[in-house]
Order: structure tokens, then sequence, then C-alpha cells
């Protein structure tokens, strides 16, 4: 790659971030120069990639994490309505490009598979009647259904209720309406249409420094990753969306607002089967309560997923841990992340969360046997021969400095941008991929501020709701679901 003059643009990462990012860039600004830098052989390789996420649709509709209960058993659907408007905007995103022609049928990356919620006990189920209550009359949330009826579950999930012990409380909800996505799918796609417009996307290309220059502009170092050929340009701006590498470049780069930030790799593993005869009995994403001390990200759920047109069932996440920022990362990252200033935050993080600890320990303890074993608490009938672990992606989750504990750590996705807006870098997971379209639009306006205004139409025309909440006008929110869902083909 041999660039001479400064570019307008660089993104570092070939995951659905940077595509989402350079895809929006290039249509606001179709002369800015962009080039994209990945490290790996392909795009799409690392948190993106189909096999390596659970592929959720993250809307709220089934992850308890984002609506748990408050410390006098009530509920606030404020966070879950917040996702779900940000994942409307990402379906009223990628329908624009369907309709553009920037990516490719709808079935190739998204399909139609509802969101299901099961819980046991007493406890949860009293807490699940109390989320679909506050649920269920909010627009985004129309068509929810909940039952403690064993019948009605077991045309919902078949393999949820067969074998399963009488007399025990159990409840459920559905929403017909949720997705499965192929995260990987999508962000090939539109790099392979950023390509044939033009733009730079390099592989095989490891970002290695970020230097803040006279100009104003950021020195890029990199090197080949085959041949280790190192070489430079200049970028007037810098999106660093390098998964768990985003901390270490962003710490390169100097800017004072990633001071007290680290992160804490937590991997992941599935069971996963493609034997026809279980698939064919299971048609939905169904999300329970986490362990006690999991993190929200390990909440049990028995997925189906699609990928490459081919269905399979995968359970889990079963977590693992290794120091590194991500699945192709070095062993050396967790320690080389430590700086005066983030040492105090992850060290009262590490005394804060001891349930965590031990619940990594109990995890890395679990054989093949006792995953399976774990399994069967969502399906009863699950056969050890039927099913197989495979390796998902690494997670880095945000720890940082906090006023009141001195460190917290945090789940969810955080943007931390330098003071001039210049270089922007994405820190977190979950719901991050499904929330894609929203998270960049707030980049848009942080970062260019003095250009936001004049991208204001352009934005409404790819995003009609850009600027509005669906939730609080009930026919705009119908509207936009019912046309989303026919031109993705999923249920409204």
């Amino acid at each position: 790659m041999i660039v001479s003059e400064p570019v307008d643009v660089v993104l570092i990462g070939g995951g659905i971030m940077s595509a989402t990012l350079g895809t929006l860039l290039h249509q606001l600004q179709p002369d800015w120069k962009i080039v994209v830098c990945e490290r790996l052989s392909e795009v799409a390789l690392e948190s993106s990639n189909a096999w390596n996420n659970a592929g959720t649709g993250h809307a709220a509709l089934c992850e308890l994490n984002y609506m748990p209960a408050g410390p006098d058993g009530e509920v606030d659907p404020a966070k879950a309505v917040a996702i779900n408007e940000q994942f409307q905007q990402s379906r009223q995103l990628w329908t624009s490009w369907i309709e553009q022609g920037i990516l490719d049928e709808p079935s190739t990356f998204i399909n139609a598979v509802p969101h299901m919620t099961f819980v046991q006990g007493e406890k949860d189920v009293a807490y699940l009647k109390k989320r679909y209550e506050a649920l269920k009359g909010q627009p985004l949330f129309a068509g929810i259904e909940y039952s403690e009826d064993s019948r009605v579950i077991n045309q919902w999930a078949p393999l949820l209720m067969q074998q399963r012990r009488k007399g025990e409380p159990f409840a459920a909800t559905r929403v017909p309406a949720g997705t499965d996505v192929d995260f990987g799918a999508l962000t090939r796609q539109l790099f392979a249409h950023l390509e044939s417009e033009g733009v730079d996307v390099v592989t095989n290309r490891e970002v290695r420094g970020l230097k803040k220059q006279a100009d104003g502009t950021w020195k890029v170092s990199h090197r080949n990753s085959l041949g280790k050929t190192p070489g430079s340009f200049s970028a007037r701006f810098v999106f660093v969306g390098a998964g768990g590498w985003a901390l270490k470049l962003l710490q390169k780069s100097g800017i004072a607002e990633i001071g007290g930030y680290g992160v804490f790799p937590i991997g992941g593993q599935f069971l996963k089967t493609t034997n026809p005869a279980i698939v064919a009995q299971h048609q939905a994403k169904v999300y329970s309560q986490a362990s006690v001390g999991a993190p929200p990200m390990s909440v049990p759920h028995l997925d189906t997923r699609v990928v490459d047109g081919q269905a399979s069932l995968l359970f889990g996440p079963f977590a693992t841990f290794s120091p590194k920022f991500l699945k192709q990362g070095r062993i050396t990252d967790i320690v080389a992340q430590v700086r005066p200033g983030n040492l105090w935050p992850m060290t009262k993080v590490a005394i804060d969360n001891p349930s965590l600890i031990t619940y990594l320990v109990g995890e890395l303890l679990k054989n093949h046997a006792k995953k399976v074993d774990s399994l069967r608490t969502f399906m009863p009938t699950a056969k050890d021969e039927d099913w197989e672990l495979i390796q998902a992606g690494q997670r880095a989750q945000v720890m940082k400095k906090d006023a009141d504990k001195g460190g917290v750590l945090q789940f969810g996705t955080e943007v931390v941008t330098a003071a001039d807006g210049s270089i922007a870098g994405l820190l977190g997971a979950s719901p991050g991929a499904s929330t894609a379209a929203s998270i960049m639009l707030n980049l848009l306006k942080t970062c260019f501020p003095d250009r936001i205004e004049g991208w204001k139409q352009p934005l409404t025309t790819l995003i009609p709701s850009y600027g509005e909440t669906l939730n609080t006008d009930p026919p705009l929110a119908a509207a936009s679901v019912t046309r989303t869902a026919q031109a993705l083909a999923i249920n409204a």
C-alpha cells in the first residue's frame, strides 16, 4: 500500500463497525479518500465472523440483562426500548442499502427467527411476567406474547418442553419479529461495495502506531503482516474499529481521553449441532437468566443460526479465558495494556467482582459432558454425541475509572473520542454489531460537528427515523417496522 498524500479517513479493522462507518462516509462525502486497514487475510474474521457471535439481532426482545429487576422488584423498560430503537435504525439503513443495490438479497445476511425468553422457578416466572406487562404496551414491542402453559410453549419451541418434569414452574415470552443476522456476510458485502467504488480495503496490514502530527493529521504506521514490510501515511480522521485491540491503538495515540480505561478479555465457546432432526424442531432464539456471577454476555441461550443458507443450533456461551484481546491476538495483550492511569481501576474491578472470577473458574472446569448437562436445562433430551464444541470470539469488556467505586466493569459498547474529534475508537461488545448504525450516527455527530447539519438530509433519506424516536409515535413505529420487515423479508 503506497499512499503519497494525506487521506481523509482511515478505518482500522475490517469488522461491521468500520464497514458501516465507511459506507456511510462514502455516501455522505464521495470525494473523500478512505483507506481500510485489516491485519488479517480477510475482513470479518474476528468478532463479526458468523461463528464468533450468536448472530442475534439485539433488539432487547429476549435479552433479560437489558431490563433487570430493581431492588424493589420492579422493572424499567427504558433501556430495552432504547436498544430496540437503535436496532430499528440498523434495519432502516440495511433496507436503504438493499434498495440501492449495495447489499444482496436479505436472506444472505438476515432471516426471521422468533425471539423467546424461557425461565424456571417461581421467582423468575414472577419477574418475567412483570417484564412482559411493562413491555406489551410499548409500540416497538407490539406482538410480544406470554405463556405459562406447557402446550403453548411446546408449540413455540418443542425442544424446551420434551421430557420436562411436571409441577416445575416455568414461563416464556415470544416475539415473532426477531431476527438472526450473519454479520460476517453483511460486513463482506459492504466492503465489497466500497472496493467497487474505489475505496482501498487493504488486508494483511497491521497498524502499529498512531501519532498526532504538527499539521493536525495522524501518522498511521503500519506493517505488512506477511513480509513485515513497514510503512506509514497520514490521515485527517482515524476510526479504530479493531475489536479488543482498539484499546492498544488508542493508548498508542496518546489521547488523554483513553486514560483510565482497561479491558478484561472473556472468550466463549458454543455447543453446535447440524443434526436435521434436531434443527427442524427449534425455530427460535431462546434466552434465559444468567448464572450467579456470570457477565451479561454469558446469558445462556439456545439459538437457531442460518449461515450461508445452512441452519444449525447453537447453545451457550461457555466462558473461556485467554490473555489475548482478539481471537488472533497476542498473549501479552492483557499485560501490555497496563498504565499508571488504569492500574487502580482494573485492580478495583478485580477486588469488587470475585463472583466473576469464581464463575470463570467454574466454566473452565467444565468438560464436554458438563456443558451438555447445562444444555439439558433448556433441552432435557439433549445427547452428548449430537453436539460439538466450537470456539467463539474474544470479547474485551470495558474497565474504567469511577468516581465512587474507583473502577467499574462495564458491559456494552463505548466510543472514546479525542477532544478535537480527529480520532475515535470503539470499546466493548454486545449489543454493538446490532446497533452499529446508531453508534456510527452518534460518532458522525461528535467527530464532524461542522458537517452534520449538511448531512442531515441524506441521513434522513437513509434512515427515516433519524432524529426522531419511533416508540413515542405508534403509527410511525408501525409504519417503519412494516416497511423494513417487507424489505428484509422478515416478520413485522
